[in-house]
């Protein structure tokens, strides 16, 4: 079977000053928009076989992905599904607010007009089944956010709720993730 990559997007504002982003639009900051060429060059210099990028609609995704394709010529193609989790009323709270860290161990909490980490993950091992079935003939860089890592880790191996609910990645960490038969 093949494999895919995942990178997070770049530095945002909210990122720096702590707040949780979630399906909120927020733009990269100066060192986001860096860190998304970086990355880039990372992937070149690492020689790194990328066929497409699918990226997130949110502007954060979409600029790192077009950072990393120019540096690269990899062609990108926005892919809904990678939208980050709508985290409803907590969207631009501190990301380690108490009520917020109980309401995320909740897996079907829709945090008041949100989406839950059921339905996210529901999306997302969706799109990740779609991929395992040309994976053996294409290989995908996802660009997207810290929740979709949460559950792209966990369509890749098993989590307990509080492994699920701490995952994380750094902003523009890519990781490789293989099918199993």
């Amino acid at each position: 079977m093949g494999h895919l990559y995942f990178a997070r997007h770049g530095q945002t504002v909210w990122n720096v000053e702590n707040k949780i982003c979630g399906a909120t639009d927020i733009e990269l900051t100066e060192l986001g928009h860096q860190q998304a060429e970086e990355l880039g060059q990372a992937i070149l210099e690492q020689g790194i076989q990328i066929d497409e990028i699918l990226y997130s609609p949110l502007i954060r995704a979409k600029e790192t992905a077009r950072h990393v394709s120019e540096v690269t010529g990899i062609p990108m193609r926005e892919e809904m599904r990678l939208k980050e989790q709508n985290f409803g009323k907590y969207e631009g709270t501190p990301r380690n607010g108490e009520e917020f860290q109980r309401a995320k161990a909740n897996f079907i909490n829709s945090y008041e007009g949100g989406e839950s980490m059921l339905k996210l993950c529901h999306r997302i091992y969706d799109l990740l089944d779609d991929i395992k079935k040309e994976s053996d003939q294409k290989t995908y860089l996802l660009v997207a956010h810290n929740g979709i890592s949460r559950a792209i880790q966990s369509y890749f191996g098993d989590m307990t709720n509080d492994e699920f609910a701490r995952f994380g990645i750094r902003n523009c960490e890519i990781r490789k993730f293989e099918y199993k038969e």
